[in-house]
């Protein structure tokens, strides 16, 4: 290939300067391509370019190297029906590579790419074809044909076009057939309005198989729903058994724990029998304390007598000798001594009985009275420690409450000269790393929060409604993706070691969400978002989001808020209010709020702080009264303590006044009380054995219980009725089971069945309505396919009799769109009374010269960005040939901006010299060699 230079084009002067910048050819060259075992690489002008050689140099070679390179079907070169047939005999693959330009604000790409895109396709001998797409500097960028139609989509490269590239065999079957059909064939697939066609088609054709497809579905739907009602049925059914399960349920764990009762009861009773016994056996036991003390001093007693009457034995012996020596009066005085001793004898008895008896019963109730007072100092003990713990837990609160407020007072002090420390003491750090990291770009988008450091509020006092409404959403942070989340959580770690801040995900957008339609229009009362001035979007999208503040109303008193909420008719749209003193407020609830004052929206800083210190003198008064009360309780209570003691000492030295006198009565029950003590504590030592027993079974009875049913029930109906109503719920269960069937088959057939209709239904829903809109779609494109063809048709007609007007020829062109037929007829003659002849019987010349003036109108009424023509002056001679040649050229110059490719036999000897007219010419080719060379041209 060589240059012949640039030779000047006569119509240069009103020619358009800008040359084309993407999509056209650069260079090219061929290796093993059909009969060529190398042409190329060379390079094409910008403008025009003319490939010029005799048969057999490689002319056709290049341009079906050009289709099948870009994906061209074989049958399109109308060179072979197969690609292995463009492999040269002997080799095992072709190589073709082509040049495309990329430049300008159009390129494909360019950061990837670069200026030039090289496509580089090898064609194997079996026929595959495979595809290297390269940039400027060769470097592979992608291998996949996709990738190719992309590029050619975007440069509006079309090889299957005859517009973009027209062959010898193309030519000839559509421009010089002489059938008006063919004609019509070629002006609709040269503005691809044949391609559009097929493609309506083709869309109708499915609409109609989509809408019978709709239509066996919608029959297939009532059977469906038929089977879906008959689950359904089926499955409520079992709601009734699931009823009853519950209820058996229910009844079984009454009943376990009614048994556990049962034994309760049983043990109480045995306890309250245990109690009287353990009473009657403290009321026997100071008796056998007396008679223990009786025995003992009884015993003293006797041995003291004994010993005075050995004594008095003795003396009576010495004695002896003078009452026998006094005989006379022996007899009176033995009588008086005996006499005495027995008088002595019982009043010593008596004596000893009384002492006895009299120490006996002060001894008893003296340890009545000490076991009394002893239930009293334990029962005021009780009720005194008692009091000291309730104490212990106020002062508690107390000091928590304190140490709560003087917190919140260092906070509030704090933030005076900075507004985000109410938000923590930790968050101006946290927000320093953010802004740190946001600098360092770490964060793709930087994060948003707190999110109540990043609203205003418009009305103060209702600064606490808000804050109960919002909670924790007011420390959270807004994240536009879980990358930034993690980055983030990070960085909280650092200042927070406990509860962190909640960080919510969310694209970020620019765009506030319009929710004019879900949101609540009160006349009365404002919506939260109607309240906070809020800047960035993104803070409110997520309010909206996260807590729905379009759906709550904010009213100051507790009255209006229970009057608009509860009447039976709440606003439309609204799901809750909020009062100012924080209550939330429900169509059928009502909380109220413990929150006294607003922690971040207050906006009065300085009474904020007033009212902590104010509150924390206040609880530190009371601390030291909690305090001061503790003492004065314990002096209180020993005072009591004392006071009670000396009542009962009192009570005690008169009841043992009056128990003297009954000292002699119990003297007789004595012996009665101890036999009867006996026989009690026989009775306690069985019964205790037995409760033991009892409470055994009541802790096994209590674990199976448990079992059944971890938490303790209240249990109102007897065991025994519970068992029978258990039987016969059972019964019923069963028989209701027998007669549906298992339980978990029909769950699933039913769950079966909802989802097929389920997803059926929705199916032929979405079906007919993309049938509609398609249909209705299609109209449109139908309408404006039929306007666009006149259209180009119009357009068609001018550029072909403003062509044939350069000869002093006419034209006319008739379109017959309805049975697709195009007729064109020329008047060579400049004569009026010639008449306008069809282009068969026009000379070769004249009929070559009419198909350019048909091709050039048809370039002017298509676009892109390089046409290929192959001997297109074949069949002219030399006078139409120059005009033909002259128009094209004309065309070309007034189109800079893109290429035109001219493949001819002839020499182009006399086009003159044109820095935009490059003239290629291919050598003869020398059979003998394996390499085509080319010189240059002289």
């Amino acid at each position: 290939f060589q240059s012949d230079g640039d030779v000047a084009c006569p119509y240069s002067a009103s020619s358009v300067t800008v040359s084309g910048e993407v999509g056209i050819i650069e260079k090219i060259s061929l290796k093993n391509f059909m009969c060529h075992a190398l042409l190329g690489p060379f390079a094409f002008g910008d403008n025009v370019n003319f490939v010029v050689g005799n048969n057999g140099s490689g002319k056709s070679a290049v341009l079906t190297a050009l289709i099948v390179a870009l994906g061209g079907k074989a049958q399109a070169t109308n060179r072979g029906s197969s690609l292995k047939g463009f492999v040269k005999e002997g080799e095992s693959s072709a190589d073709v590579s082509i040049a495309l330009r990329n430049r300008g604000e159009d390129a494909f790409k360019p950061e990837v790419y670069g200026q030039t895109i090289t496509v580089d396709v090898r064609i194997s001998s079996e026929g595959l074809r495979t595809y290297k797409l390269k940039s400027r500097n060769g470097q592979i960028v992608s291998t996949k044909k996709e990738e190719l139609v992309a590029i050619l989509d975007h440069f509006n490269i079309q090889v299957d076009n005859p517009v973009s590239i027209l062959t010898q065999e193309m030519s000839k079957h559509f421009l010089h057939s002489k059938s008006e059909e063919d004609k019509y064939k070629f002006f609709m697939k040269a503005t691809q309005l044949e391609q559009m066609k097929e493609d309506y088609k083709h869309i109708m054709k499915t609409r109609t198989y989509t809408k019978t497809a709709v239509e066996g579905h919608e029959e297939s739907l009532d059977e469906l729903k038929r089977k879906y009602q008959e689950k359904e049925e089926r499955y409520k059914s079992l709601s009734s058994i699931d009823t009853m399960n519950k209820k058996l349920e229910d009844l079984q764990h009454h009943m376990a724990w009614a048994l556990v009762l049962k034994f309760d009861q049983k043990i109480e009773e045995w306890k309250v029998t245990f109690k009287e016994l353990l009473l009657m056996n403290s009321i026997f036991a100071p008796i056998s304390a007396w008679n223990w003390y009786f025995d003992v001093c009884g015993q003293a007693k006797v041995e003291e007598i004994e010993l005075r009457y050995k004594q008095n034995q003795e003396r009576l012996d010495q004695v002896s000798v003078q009452v026998d020596q006094l005989q006379p009066q022996c007899a009176q005085i033995k009588s008086q001594v005996q006499e005495r001793r027995n008088d002595v004898k019982k009043a010593e008895v008596r004596l000893t009985c009384l002492r006895c008896f009299t120490s006996h019963e002060l001894l008893l109730m003296f340890n009545t009275n000490v076991h009394a007072i002893s239930r009293n100092i334990q029962s005021f003990s009780s009720l005194f420690f008692y009091y000291i713990f309730v104490i212990y837990l106020f002062l508690e609160d107390i000091q928590h409450s304190v140490s709560s407020k003087e917190r919140n007072l260092r906070a509030m002090e704090n933030s005076r000269n900075s507004h985000i420390r109410r938000f923590g003491e930790n968050m101006p750090a946290l927000l320093a790393a953010v802004d740190d990291a946001h600098h360092r770009r770490q964060f793709r988008r930087k994060p948003l929060g707190p999110l109540g450091f990043c609203i205003c509020l418009k009305d103060p006092e209702l600064a606490v409604a808000v804050e109960s409404c919002l909670k924790s959403l007011m420390l959270a942070f807004c994240c536009d993706n879980h990358r930034d989340e993690a980055l983030l959580q990070s960085l909280m770690s650092r200042y927070f070691k406990d509860k962190r801040p909640q960080i919510i995900v969310s694209e970020f957008t620019d765009k506030r969400y319009n929710v004019e339609e879900r949101a609540v229009h009160h006349p009365e009362f404002p919506t939260v978002l109607q309240v906070l001035e809020i800047d960035d979007p993104v803070v409110s999208n997520c309010l909206i989001d996260m807590r729905g503040i379009e759906t709550i109303l904010l009213i100051k008193g507790k009255k209006e808020a229970r009057r608009v909420m509860q009447s039976g008719h709440p606003p439309q749209n609204c799901r809750e209010a909020f009062t100012k003193e924080g209550d939330q407020v429900y169509a059928n609830r009502y909380y109220s709020s413990d929150v006294q004052r607003a922690l971040y929206l207050s906006g009065d800083l300085e009474e904020e702080i007033r009212s902590l210190f104010i509150n924390c003198a206040i609880l530190q008064c009371q601390n030291e009264g909690g305090k001061s009360m503790n003492c004065f309780q314990y002096k209180e209570n020993d005072i009591s303590t004392f006071t009670s003691l000396c009542v009962c000492a009192c009570v005690v030295q008169e009841e043992l006044s009056k128990n003297d006198q009954e000292l002699e009565k119990c003297k007789h029950h004595r012996k009665h009380f101890e036999d009867k003590r006996k026989v009690h504590l026989s009775k306690i030592q069985e019964l205790k054995h037995s409760l033991q027993q009892k409470e055994k079974e009541v802790k096994s009875a209590i674990v199976k219980a448990t079992q059944i049913c971890p938490e303790r029930l209240e249990v109102k109906r007897t065991a025994k009725s519970l068992d029978s109503e258990i039987s016969r719920l059972k019964g019923k269960i069963s028989a209701h089971q027998e007669q549906q069937g298992d339980r978990d088959v029909i769950i699933r057939e039913y769950q079966e069945a909802a989802q097929n209709y389920s997803t059926i239904s929705r199916q032929v829903k979405c079906l007919k309505r993309f049938n509609e809109l398609l249909y209705d779609i299609m109209c449109k494109r139908h309408a404006a396919y039929s306007v666009l063809r006149r259209y180009l048709s119009v357009r068609c007609k001018y550029y072909f009799n403003a062509t044939l007007s350069q000869r002093g020829y006419k034209g006319r062109m008739t379109f017959d769109h309805g049975r697709e037929a195009l007729s064109i007829s020329v008047q060579p003659g400049e004569k009026e009374e010639a008449v306008l002849n069809d282009m068969r019987s026009l000379s070769g010349g004249e009929r070559s010269f009419s198909t350019v003036c048909f091709v050039l109108s048809l370039w002017a009424i298509s676009d892109a960005p390089f046409r290929c023509l192959d001997e297109f002056d074949v069949f002219m001679d030399m006078v139409n040939r120059r005009l033909s040649m002259d128009m094209m050229l004309k065309l070309a110059s007034s189109q800079r901006y893109r290429q035109f490719i001219f493949l001819t036999p002839q020499s182009m000897s006399s086009i003159p010299e044109n820095n935009l007219i490059r003239i290629l010419r291919l050598n003869d080719p020398d059979r003998t060699q394996t390499t085509l060379s080319f010189g240059q041209t002289q």
